[in-house]
């Protein structure tokens, strides 16, 4: 597929990426955006939707900040990542084959890429490049400070990766993916084609181009985050469970030296719904995209460092991923389903930059 660049170019790095995207632009009124916002209801303080399961999640609870909806009218959102440099948050709107940019001062929505090659998870390397996952051209992209298109990977031992998920990067600048290959599975998220490959997760060294397998013990790996210490890896494991009563798991593993894991065990169960996308917060705790078992249940589920269930945010969709963000990256912003919603909350994003 034609590679395609959306933005001009622009002295100063990053600073391209806050520019006006080119290409197909569809600025939702600022009116509309003022539409959107009177139609919201009042919440009493504090908000009902953000509920402490365990006494510890109460630090984390700003007490006068309710769960707000920014912006609904998407099929499947999923790749939140912030980028405080130009004020504004991008993610995937993967059936409409569309990434959409939020920004934090108006409340304005754009299409910042169309087509986005169905994209899916998206992430920032340390250099505040766009990294991307894309479904239909089964790739790992990055896009450059001049907004031009890099391939860094899209096949191993020469076969096709099967549809790029979710991702993050080591403080080294390795990217470490899943490929659990949904965006193949059907025409609704990519294009229906056949598995070349197991679904596992890559590491990739951006410098050297050397890719290694580095888990395979999942049936599909999905969202994955590093512990604030980079010791650990967080890996969401989507997958069907084969037999009754097995978990639904967020698994966790042991980094060694950076490069690969070892000791890989259950660190949460989501039964009777699922996990997706998960980060971790400066504290150690991991915040869960949560779905797929109705009310009470969908939204995001927080966890401590040792595994226990300590609060929840409830959503009225199921939430498919998450990030922190805004000035202070103490705004939790959740890409659920139809919409985008945000909440404060008392602690800030470990993910950089």
């Amino acid at each position: 597929m034609e590679r395609r660049a959306f933005m001009g170019v622009a002295a100063g790095g990053v600073a391209a990426l806050t520019l006006e995207p080119l290409g197909i632009v569809e600025e939702l009124e600022q009116k509309e955006a003022v539409a959107r916002s009177e139609q919201k209801n009042p919440v009493a303080y504090p908000d009902p939707a953000v509920e402490v399961v365990d006494p510890r999640f109460g630090r984390y609870v700003v007490g006068n900040a309710a769960v707000e909806r920014l912006y609904t009218g998407t099929r499947w959102s999923e790749g939140p990542v912030w980028f405080g440099d130009g004020g504004y948050l991008l993610w995937s709107d993967i059936p409409n084959n569309r990434m959409l940019r939020w920004m934090e001062a108006t409340g304005a929505v754009s299409v910042f890429r169309s087509p986005a090659n169905y994209s899916n998870g998206n992430y920032r390397d340390r250099q505040g490049r766009l990294l991307t996952c894309e479904h239909d051209t089964r790739r790992l992209t990055r896009t450059e400070y001049d907004g031009t298109i890099t391939v860094l990977m899209d096949g191993f031992q020469g076969k096709k990766l099967n549809a790029p998920n979710d991702l993050a990067v080591h403080s080294d600048g390795a990217i470490w993916f899943s490929d659990p290959g949904y965006g193949i599975m059907s025409d609704y998220e990519g294009h229906k084609a056949a598995f070349e490959l197991p679904a596992v997760v890559y590491r990739l060294d951006p410098k050297t181009h050397e890719a290694a397998v580095v888990a395979s013990d999942m049936d599909k790996p999905n969202g994955l985050c590093f512990s604030p210490d980079e010791k650990k890896l967080y890996i969401v494991d989507t997958g069907a469970p084969r037999h009754d009563g097995d978990p639904h798991p967020i698994r966790v593993y042991d980094v060694v030296d950076g490069v690969r894991l070892k000791n890989g065990r259950l660190f949460a169960n989501m039964e009777p719904g699922s996990s997706d996308g998960i980060r971790c917060d400066v504290d150690g705790n991991v915040w869960s995209a949560a779905g797929w078992a109705g009310e009470g249940f969908n939204g995001v589920h927080v966890f401590a460092p040792d595994g226990t269930l300590i609060g929840k945010i409830h959503l009225p969709e199921t939430c498919a991923n998450l990030c922190f963000g805004s000035v202070k990256k103490n705004r939790l912003f959740m890409a659920a389903s139809q919409s985008l919603y945000a909440v404060y909350v008392n602690t800030q994003g470990a993910q950089m930059p």
